[in-house]
């Protein structure tokens, strides 16, 4: 499946590949800034967690089989079917009249998303000659880091100067553009294999993914983990995980080959994305609520807060993307995951004596440690495979990657909120003392306005608590840190390379 693009139509498609990553990635952290505004009018707050839980379902599920898709039918048609999806969603979304409107138009962003995501990375791949390729990843990791950044300052601007609504109606000039620059600029061979679609594997990943979704998002908050719903969940999950994998193995043509993961460089690249993910998901969520909740900062805004780790994440994501063509994977992979290791060792030092300077160097470290991961792994993933089997390899790395961050929100969410109520117990004679407004999250308990309730004497108390829980959960996440560095050894020798059929100008004719 070759790709025609003239070498000055590159830089249009490239664009085009960005801005519709910069919207997928940015379309989170933008809507969470959002959420108290949108809660206030349209009410819902039991069920505001479906917001954005439709959106990661749904992106999630569709990233394997899109780009299984893409593979047998051709990238183009499926990335500029996900920028018109998720700019129907964005409009609806606007539009929505109640939570739960909301929630459904988002899981339609979340399809598009779905579809745009792997199947850009895969484009990139196909269009631009090897010599570009490095520097052009690192581009597309830095802007996974830098819609961190924004997505919350752009998100609470637009949100207290223009309205809710257009954190969804942006999307539409961004969309429009970005569906100009492919639909018109990039030319895709009309040449492509027909495959057998594996609807059963689709049905069932679908299901499980769900499944398990709902299930860690509802688990502790709206049932108790032990009750029928979540149990039932699970057992679903279950079920539907072992009916995928039968099929799977039996499928001629299946969402995710198994056999993929026989070579070294590629199931190295899903255990690292995998294990890192979560690792640093675990920081990005916990460093904010350290320095709101136990050092009293008053900036709520996590883009604010995260903003050294972010920064740093788009350093070493770039430098990784340019160092690719000169260095092994594993050269570039081993320091810098290393660095994350370090970095999550020392934010298990992290006290009420802290100080914020100290911190930013420790969110530094752990932002240099995960940047590489972002655009080395996405190349070395389809290294060894062939063009039409590129798709799949790269929405694999995605879903594989989403997955382990959503596991470690859940697993390490539950890890500090059992610590938490440990040690306060521990710090109160086994009772919180009344009227000191201790609540289960540490956002609500420790705002500025809380605080100011808060007897001196108590507040030392639920500070220490925090933080040591917090602490607590960072010492756990070093174990999925250290895996994903074991995981770089066995990358082998390989480094960016041009593979087997791909000429001067990547199958370009």
């Amino acid at each position: 499946m070759a790709q025609v693009v003239k070498k000055n139509n590159i830089g249009i498609v490239v664009a085009g590949l960005l801005l519709g990553i910069l919207m997928a990635s940015m379309d989170n952290t933008i809507v969470a800034t959002a959420m108290g505004t949108i809660i206030g009018e349209l009410g819902g707050l039991d069920k505001f967690v479906w917001v954005t839980s439709a959106y990661m379902v749904a992106e999630m599920a569709g990233m394997p089989i899109f780009g299984k898709l893409s593979d047998m039918y051709g990238r183009k048609r499926f990335f500029v079917f996900g920028i018109l999806l998720f700019m129907l969603g964005s409009i609806l979304c606007g539009t929505a009249n109640s939570i739960v409107e909301l929630s459904l138009y988002r899981a339609i962003q979340g399809i598009g998303a779905g579809a745009m995501v792997p199947t850009a990375f895969t484009i990139m791949f196909d269009a631009v000659p090897i010599e570009s390729r490095g520097k052009l990843t690192g581009l597309f990791g830095a802007v996974f880091g830098m819609s961190s950044i924004f997505g919350p300052l752009l998100g609470a601007y637009i949100t207290d100067y223009i309205g809710w609504e257009w954190v969804f109606y942006i999307n539409l000039p961004l969309g429009l553009i970005a569906f100009v620059f492919i639909a018109f600029f990039y030319k895709e061979s009309p040449v492509h294999t027909k495959q057998r679609i594996d609807w059963l594997g689709a049905f069932t990943l679908v299901g499980a993914v769900v499944c398990l979704m709902f299930a860690l998002e509802l688990g502790g908050k709206e049932y108790a983990w032990n009750s029928s719903v979540i149990l039932g969940l699970f057992a679903g999950f279950a079920l539907l995980s072992i009916v995928f994998l039968i099929t799977e193995t039996r499928a001629e043509e299946p969402i995710i080959s198994f056999s993929m993961f026989k070579m070294r460089l590629y199931s190295s690249s899903n255990v690292i994305g995998m294990f890192s993910g979560a690792a640093f998901i675990t920081a990005s969520v916990y460093i904010p609520i350290f320095i709101q909740g136990v050092l009293g900062g008053t900036a709520t805004n996590s883009g604010l807060v995260l903003l050294p780790m972010m920064v740093a994440s788009v350093v070493t994501a770039t430098m990784g993307g340019f160092l690719m063509t000169k260095v092994k994977y594993r050269s570039i992979m081993i320091p810098t995951l290393a660095l994350l290791v370090v970095g999550m060792i020392l934010l298990t030092t992290l006290s009420t004596g802290t100080s914020r300077f100290v911190v930013t160097l420790y969110m530094i470290l752990t932002g240099l440690g995960i940047g590489a991961s972002f655009s080395v792994l996405s190349s070395a993933a389809i290294q060894t495979f062939s063009i039409r089997q590129r798709g799949s390899a790269t929405s694999t790395l995605n879903f594989l990657r989403s997955m382990g961050m959503t596991l470690g929100i859940t697993v390490f969410g539950i890890i500090q909120s059992h610590s938490f109520s440990n040690k306060l117990a521990a710090l109160f004679g086994g009772q919180a003392p009344s009227g000191a407004g201790i609540s289960s999250d540490p956002h609500e308990l420790l705002s500025p306005a809380g605080r100011a309730n808060i007897p001196p004497e108590v507040l030392n108390k639920i500070t220490e608590g925090l933080s040591s829980s917090i602490a607590f959960t960072f010492a756990w996440a070093i174990i999925p840190a250290v895996i994903g560095l074991a995981a770089a050894f066995f990358m082998g020798r390989d480094k960016l390379e041009r593979t087997e059929g791909e000429s001067e100008f990547a199958g370009g004719h």
